[in-house]
C-alpha cells in the first residue's frame, strides 16, 4: 500500500556529529526527503568531540542506536602545521565516540579519506591495501580508523573522497564561482581519483542504518568513474554552460604545503555487495548537484 505524502519513517535513534558541516547538513537534506525521524543534530557546543563528559551526556539523553561521526579536521594544508589539534580532533574525537559507542551498545558510523593511502599506484584501491598516509591530515585519519576496532565490535568506517555537494565549501562552488569571473583557470591533471556527491554518500550513510545491517568493518564509497581534477573542472563548466578555457597543469606548478595522492581511485566493490549499495556514476551526480544549485 502506498505512504501517504508527508508521512514520516521512524528510524533508530542516531546523533549527527558535525551537524553543521557539509556531509551533515546533507544527511539532514536527505533525511527530510524521505521523511525520516529519529535523526538528532545536535548543535556544536553540546556535542563537542573532543568533550567526552558532554558525550556522555548526550549518549546517556538518547541512548542512540547509531552515532556518525562527520567531524573532523579537514585543513589539509594547515594541518602541516597543526599536527596536535588535528590529531586531537581526527584521532582522539574517534576514540572518545567509540569508548562510548562501547558503553551504550551503539553502532558507530566513521567518515575516513582516500587521503590514508600514499596514492602512488595505478590500480583501484581496496580496503586490504596497505595505508600509508603523505600528509598529517590523511595520517590523524588514519589513526582515528585504528583506534575504532580496539574498543568496537559495531562499526562501519567509510573511505570517501572528493567530497562536494549543494551545501558548505567545495570545489564545486568554488569552481562555479571562479568560472563566472574569469576567462581562464588552471587546474591539475595528474592528480587522479573520483568525486563523490554528499547526499549519495548521505543516502548511502542511511541505507545502512535503515537495513540494520551487521556486516561491519571498513568499507570504501565513491561515485563511480575515474577522472583527474582538470576533467572533473572541465565538466563543471560544461554542464554548468561557462565559457571558460582550462589549461591543464602538474602537480608541481601548483605547490602545496601539504603532499596530495597523485592516484587515489578506490574500488567500491566491498560495499556494493555486502551491503547492496547502488552507486550512481560521478557525473551523472554532478549533474544532479549542479540543476540543483541552479
Amino acid at each position: 500500500m502506498p505512504r501517504p505524502p508527508g508521512d514520516l519513517l521512524p528510524m533508530k535513534t542516531t546523533l549527527i556529529f558535525g551537524a553543521s558541516g557539509q556531509l551533515g547538513q546533507c544527511l539532514a537534506h536527505v533525511a527530510q526527503a524521505q521523511h525520516l525521524t529519529g535523526l538528532v543534530f545536535p548543535p556544536e557546543a553540546e556535542a563537542n568531540i573532543l568533550n567526552l563528559d558532554g558525550l556522555r551526556g548526550l549518549f546517556a539523553q538518547h541512548h542512540p542506536a547509531y552515532a556518525i561521526n562527520c567531524a573532523a579536521y579537514t585543513a589539509v594544508d594547515k594541518a602541516e602545521d597543526e599536527l596536535d589539534l588535528a590529531r586531537k580532533v581526527n584521532r582522539d574525537g574517534a576514540e572518545n565516540l567509540a569508548r562510548l559507542c562501547s558503553e551504550f551498545g551503539t553502532t558507530l558510523i566513521q567518515i575516513s579519506t582516500d587521503f590514508v593511502f600514499a596514492g602512488t599506484g595505478n590500480q583501484p584501491l581496496v580496503e586490504t591495501d596497505e595505508a600509508a598516509p603523505i600528509s598529517v591530515y590523511g595520517l590523524t585519519k588514519l589513526e582515528g580508523e585504528q583506534v575504532i576496532p580496539a574498543l568496537l565490535s559495531q562499526y562501519f568506517i567509510l573511505r570517501t573522497s572528493w567530497l562536494y555537494s549543494e551545501f558548505a565549501g567545495n570545489f564545486v562552488k568554488t569552481m562555479r564561482k571562479l568560472g563566472s569571473e574569469r576567462e581562464e583557470l588552471r587546474v591539475i591533471w595528474d592528480q587522479v581519483g573520483t568525486p563523490t556527491y554528499a547526499i549519495d554518500l548521505a543516502g548511502c550513510i542511511l541505507h545502512i542504518i535503515s537495513s540494520e545491517s551487521q556486516a561491519y568493518g571498513l568499507y570504501h564509497y565513491s561515485n563511480e568513474g575515474v577522472t583527474s581534477w582538470y576533467d572533473f573542472a572541465t565538466a563543471i563548466f560544461e554542464l554548468s554552460h561557462l565559457p571558460v578555457r582550462t589549461v591543464p597543469i602538474r602537480t608541481a606548478e601548483y605547490p602545496t604545503k601539504a603532499t596530495r595522492p597523485t592516484y587515489s581511485v578506490m574500488d567500491k566493490t566491498k560495499i556494493k555487495t555486502q551491503l547492496g549499495i547502488a552507486i550512481p556514476h560521478w557525473r551523472t551526480s554532478l549533474q544532479t548537484c549542479l540543476e540543483r544549485l541552479g
